[in-house]
């Protein structure tokens, strides 16, 4: 589209191709304006005094409760000794609790895995999320990668928890 004037409507008229800034430099200048009066608007803040407080948050250390199987599948919850058909109760009455505490098992190597899997059922079926093992690291430096754990040694302090 073409634009020209309408003087000289016969020859040696031409199409002028320049853009008319003036429309856009109006439009520039009107929304400068706008942000200029709206800025301050925008950083006001309220001046409120707020209460100090002196006290901490405190935070629960949750307990923990170690279950110890040994060879011939004896259970121990918290070294006394427990029976099997027990453990569902127990597992109940603590499952409700917040915090919720972890399960520690620490299992012998030799122990029937049947044992093991029970205990962890039960566990699970009762409400028990935060269940852990303890192992002993090797006694001789580091073991390779997929090697068990076992041997003497003191038990490793911190538990590996599964699920969540």
């Amino acid at each position: 589209m073409a634009f020209g004037s309408f003087e000289g409507k016969g020859s040696g008229s031409h199409a002028v191709s320049e853009i008319n800034m003036v429309p856009l430099i109006d439009v520039m200048l009107v929304l400068l304006v706008i942000f200029i009066i709206t800025a301050p608007l925008l950083a006001h803040s309220i001046k409120i005094n707020m209460p100090q407080v002196a006290a901490e948050q405190i935070e629960e250390e949750p307990k923990t409760v170690d279950l110890a199987i040994d060879a011939s599948g004896a259970l121990f919850w918290d070294e006394k000794p427990v029976n099997i058909d027990d453990l569902p109760n127990r597992f109940k009455s603590i499952a409700g609790t917040k915090p919720q505490p972890e399960i520690r098992i620490r299992a012998d190597q030799n122990t029937r895995y049947e044992t093991l899997a029970k205990v962890m059922a039960s566990a699970r079926r009762s409400g028990m999320t935060r269940i852990g093992f303890v192992t002993t690291p090797p006694s001789g430096g580091t073991a390779p990668a997929g090697a068990a754990a076992g041997g003497g040694g003191a038990p490793a302090p911190a538990a590996a928890p599964s699920g969540g």
